[in-house]
């Protein structure tokens, strides 16, 4: 399996899957079609399939393009087939599916909207995950809520730890000063500190990281440490109560 990682917009990023075995082709969230449709021409010259996290523009703004000009297929959540243009397949939790002769799982993760959902490929430990977790953060909640939006984060961080984070935004570095002021003794945050630096200084991508990686460095991941409910003054609060908390804080920093 190849994955282009395609910068979109300000900050998004669209995927470009290749499976090498069959040469079937597949992108996800292709956030505008001319910068994608850039690099399927040059790579591959075709497109079977358009998978959708999520309904919101910046995620599904090339769809019909793509559509109209490859014939590809647009799959995605059940729930949002009045909110993502031109779908073919409506997807439910747990639904497996096969792009190629790649296996994917769909895995259903609300909070950052009501019907987000990630694309798992469990052999491959890679993971597709959207608005929901990002590198060292997680998405707004804006259709859900927090208890949904912490659910599937847990359902995420529940994942082999060797898995693949692929997001759909480059905002490391912004959640990485976040973290550091509510989890300042974490060594593993220092650590990321430069490397993240220096990829954004090269204009690299720091993606993609793993659910080890976040589960070490990610606070929003992170709401029984010690140290995150001392800088929060909530020593007796329960996880749920620490992870709104958190998410309240950054809606705002």
């Amino acid at each position: 399996m190849i994955i282009d990682i395609i910068p979109c917009l300000n900050d998004n990023y669209s995927y470009l899957i290749c499976d090498e075995e069959t040469n079937t082709i597949a992108i996800i969230d292709p956030s505008e079609f001319s910068t994608c449709d850039k690099v399927i021409n040059q790579n591959y010259k075709k497109l079977d399939y358009v998978l959708n996290t999520h309904h919101h523009f910046d995620h599904i703004g090339g769809n019909e393009q793509l559509k109209n000009k490859y014939n590809a297929k647009i799959f995605g959540f059940s729930g949002d087939k009045a909110r993502i243009p031109g779908l073919d397949k409506l997807l439910v939790d747990n639904q497996e599916f096969k792009i190629g002769s790649l296996n994917f799982v769909t895995l259903f993760i609300p909070g950052h909207t009501k019907g987000h959902v990630a694309f798992y490929l469990k052999e491959e430990n890679v993971i597709f995950t959207g608005d929901t977790l990002f590198s060292l953060g997680c998405g707004r909640v804006f259709e859900g809520t927090n208890e949904q939006m912490f659910n599937s984060l847990n359902r995420i961080k529940s994942l082999p730890e060797k898995t693949k984070i692929y997001c759909g935004h480059e905002y490391t570095q912004k959640n990485l000063e976040f973290c550091i002021k509510f989890n300042p003794n974490n060594k593993y945050l220092i650590m990321k500190k430069e490397d993240i630096a220096e990829k954004i200084k090269n204009r690299k991508p720091t993606l993609p990281s793993t659910v080890a990686d976040e589960i070490k460095t990610n606070i929003f991941l992170r709401y029984d440490d010690l140290d995150v409910k001392k800088q929060l003054n909530l020593m007796g609060a329960s996880d749920l109560e620490i992870f709104s908390k958190l998410r309240d804080l950054k809606d705002n920093f």
